[in-house]
Formats: C-alpha cells, structure tokens, sequence
C-alpha cells in the first residue's frame, strides 16, 4: 500500500559512496527487498559497471540487452531497460560493463549530468507505479555518481565501520553541497548507515560513536551488521530477506527500511 502523504512520482534516492566494498550494492537489494515487504514498489537502477545488484537479483548478463548504458547514452524508453525481479515489487534496470565506458562518452553531452535525471521523468515512469526508486553507484564519484545525484531526491550513504571510514565522508559532502548549489537544489543526506559493524569489536563501537559525534542525527539509528547470511545470498541471487528471513541481516534491513520510510526528507522534483 502507497504512502497517501507522499508526494506523486516516486523518491529517488542515489545509494553512493565513492569507496568500495562498503555495502552499497548489498544496501540497494536488501533495503529495496525491505521496502517492498513494507508494500512499496521499488526499482533498482545499477549503474555500477560491475552489475553486482543486476547479478545478486537474478539477471543473468545474457539477459542485459538493454541497460542503463542504453538508457543513458542510446535514449531507450524506460520500458526496454526495466525488468521484472523474481520478488513481485522489485524491479530492476540492469547493467553490464558497457558502462564502464559511460563517463567518457558522457563527456562530450551536452546534458551530461542530467541524462539519468531525463530518463528516470519519462512519462512512462507512471506505469510501473513506483514507490521508491534506489540508484546503486559506482565506488567513485565521476559522472556517473554524478548523475545519480541529479536525478535523486536524497544520497543515502554506506559507511563500513573500520579505520578511515570517515576520511573520504568530506569529499562526498562536498560534491553533495556542490550540485545543491548547481544542477539539483533539492538535494538532500537522506542520511548515513553505518555497515559491517561488530559491536563486540572496540574499532567497530568507535567508528559509531565518531559518526554519530560528528553527523548526529544523520546518523541512522539502525546499523547494519556483520553477517555470514548477508554475504552468502548474492551467491544464491536472492536479498537476504529470502534467503534467511529470520537472519539478523534481514532484521536490519527492515529496521532500515521502516526507519527511512519516516523520513522527513522530501521527494520533490
């Protein structure tokens, strides 16, 4: 069932941070899989060369025909690209490596920072009656990122609870704070979800108490922890949610998704 209060049109939030391994992709499925027992209708658009997300739901590469690179960069309608997912609810639209060559062909666009934004406002985007849409980055923050900044309403932002996590935070604020001053004024932090966490572990807890010192409440009371069944289920191509329901991986992303579903932040052009 669709929130009545949100406004019409789905949120869209860019799932980023620019280093690796830090559960971006495991956060996209997971929290979209969440949301969608929560009765939403989410769409996950992978735009990370590697389709970690595209694989971890099931679709095969030789299935990719069409893509966010042809999105992208070929003009396809939002109906070629996005495909079913074996949970009802979860859509997806799939990448394979061609996007590895995306952020230098983008270069020479005239649009090149709004070419997600454009695609993701077609018309067609009505008919797949979408509550949330999650965009899977890369781990860097080159014109692909950047795209997914623009058309997103919020960044939600993984942070792996280990020794520098906070180091690269700033740099990722700051091109946040750049494209609100110059192609999406209405970007906002949905906020910062601490992954990978042992609390049992002294590095883990001060990683904590440091983000939540210096970011306070964008801070999601909810962390992820480290799990064996979180890391097994993309081997069976399934969100952990299915894979092992009652896992405490599958329990957090449901206090995630719960969490984000109060969000204050607002879904607005």
């Amino acid at each position: 069932m669709s929130d009545p209060t949100r406004p019409a049109g789905p949120k869209i939030v860019a799932i980023a941070n620019q280093k690796g391994g830090v559960g971006k992709t495991t956060t996209a499925i997971n929290l979209a899989a969440a949301l969608v027992e929560e009765g939403r209708r989410v769409l996950i658009v992978d735009t990370d060369p590697q389709g970690n997300a595209s694989t971890g739901l099931g679709i095969e590469a030789e299935q990719r025909t069409h893509t966010t690179y042809d999105l992208l960069l070929e003009d396809a309608p939002l109906q070629e690209v996005i495909r079913p997912t074996s949970i009802d609810g979860l859509l997806i639209a799939p990448a394979t490596t061609d996007l590895s060559s995306a952020d230098i062909e983008m270069v020479s666009t005239e649009k090149r920072s709004f070419l997600l934004h454009d695609a993701l406002r077609q018309p067609a985007i009505d008919d797949y009656r979408l509550d949330y849409v999650l965009i899977d980055c890369p781990p860097a923050l080159g014109l692909l990122t950047v795209n997914a900044m623009v058309a997103a309403h919020s960044v939600l932002v993984p942070l792996q609870s280990e020794f520098f996590a906070l180091e690269g935070l700033s740099q990722l604020m700051l091109t946040v704070r750049e494209l609100r001053q110059s192609a999406n004024p209405g970007l906002r932090i949905e906020g910062v979800v601490l992954t990978m966490a042992d609390r049992r572990n002294n590095l883990s807890q001060q990683v904590e108490n440091d983000a939540r010192a210096y970011l306070g409440d964008l801070v999601f009371q909810t962390v992820i922890p480290r799990n064996v069944r979180l890391s097994e289920a993309p081997s069976f191509a399934m969100p952990v949610l299915e894979y092992d329901p009652a896992s405490k991986g599958s329990q957090a992303y449901r206090a995630l998704a719960r969490e984000m579903l109060k969000s204050k932040v607002p879904a607005t052009a």
